[in-house]
């Protein structure tokens, strides 16, 4: 956990207004956020927390710290908000106007909601890091959601650990409890509004909205005795063990979601589950959420950077 430390030790200097910035508006721009600070911090929290969740089960033992508790009660905010704000009537089936309603509250409610969260002497920090929240829950123009918001998320959660809310001991609750949390809040709000996923790419995508749980989820799996990758199509396993592992809730809702065979709707995950071993499929999925994900201009040009995610190149 070298990589959390560091991350965490950061030094925080507040800039002036305005807070953050869209870096990449054309495609050669990629270059300058893969050469970012941001960047290595990013994959670096992805990575830290992928080592961390290792072989282990969402139901195991481990610390829930006050800040994850604070966390954990922002996130039931915005789900009571969810059963207050239902959906309108309306000629199309999908993009249900009720959530632009729901954004808007999010949008004014934001900073005091990051307040409750970041330390008193850090107050300074909200407005940025409130930004990140805003952009984790989807567009409101286009009704959608993607793995651009559910990265807003993350690195929400990463700047939250470079103001020293979140610590190296909160790992596990980080995934377990604030992530999986988030999962199941945006799970109800593409239900409840029929939102449309972002830049999908149909059957060839590995998943309509998201790609994180299934990185993190087949870390826990890796080392598992009896629980292989061939296994995850199987609903019976599905079934029994969503419980305490990600990837296979991930699996539960696709199945919950979508109808005909498995082959045809999930096509890239049927291909995963022939790969021999979880630390294969573990690897496997982190090189495709660099190429599909991270280095794709679709998904970076609206991401923000400003003094916690810097796009400074990393000092060499």
């Amino acid at each position: 956990p070298e990589e959390f430390t560091k991350l965490r030790n950061d030094l925080y200097f507040f800039l002036p207004l305005p807070l953050l910035f869209k870096e990449i508006s054309m495609v050669p721009d990629m270059g300058k956020w893969k050469r970012s600070q941001a960047y290595a911090d990013y994959i670096g929290f992805i990575l830290t927390l992928n080592e961390g969740v290792k072989g282990k089960k969402l139901t195991c033992d481990y610390k829930v710290s006050e800040t994850v508790e604070k966390l954990l009660d922002l996130l039931e905010t915005l789900d009571r908000w969810i059963n207050e704000t239902p959906p309108v009537d309306q000629p199309s089936r999908f993009g249900n106007k009720a959530y632009r309603t729901w954004y808007v509250k999010v949008d004014q409610e934001a900073e005091a909601l990051v307040s409750t969260v970041v330390p008193a002497e850090k107050s300074a920090a909200v407005p940025e890091i409130a930004v990140y929240l805003k952009e984790s829950v989807g567009n409101s123009t286009r009704i959608d959601y993607g793995t651009g918001h559910e990265a807003a998320f993350a690195a929400f959660l990463c700047c939250l650990c470079k103001v020293g809310a979140l610590r190296v001991d909160d790992q596990l609750a980080i995934v377990f409890k604030v992530f999986d949390r988030y999962l199941a809040v945006m799970r109800k709000l593409q239900r409840t509004y029929r939102m449309e996923p972002a830049g999908s790419q149909g059957v060839w995508g590995l998943d309509d909205f998201q790609f994180l749980p299934f990185i993190w989820g087949s870390s826990q799996f890796i080392d598992h005795p009896t629980i292989e990758p061939h296994h995850f199509i199987d609903e019976k396993v599905v079934n029994e063990h969503h419980q305490d592992y990600m990837f296979l809730e991930c699996i539960k809702f696709i199945n919950e979601m979508k109808t005909g065979p498995f082959a045809e709707h999930s096509n890239q995950l049927w291909n995963i589950s022939a790969v021999p071993s979880w630390s294969k499929v573990n690897q496997g999925l982190i090189r495709m959420y660099k190429a599909e994900c991270l280095e794709k201009f679709p998904v970076i040009q609206h991401f923000r950077f400003g003094s916690l995610l810097s796009i400074q190149p990393v000092n060499p």
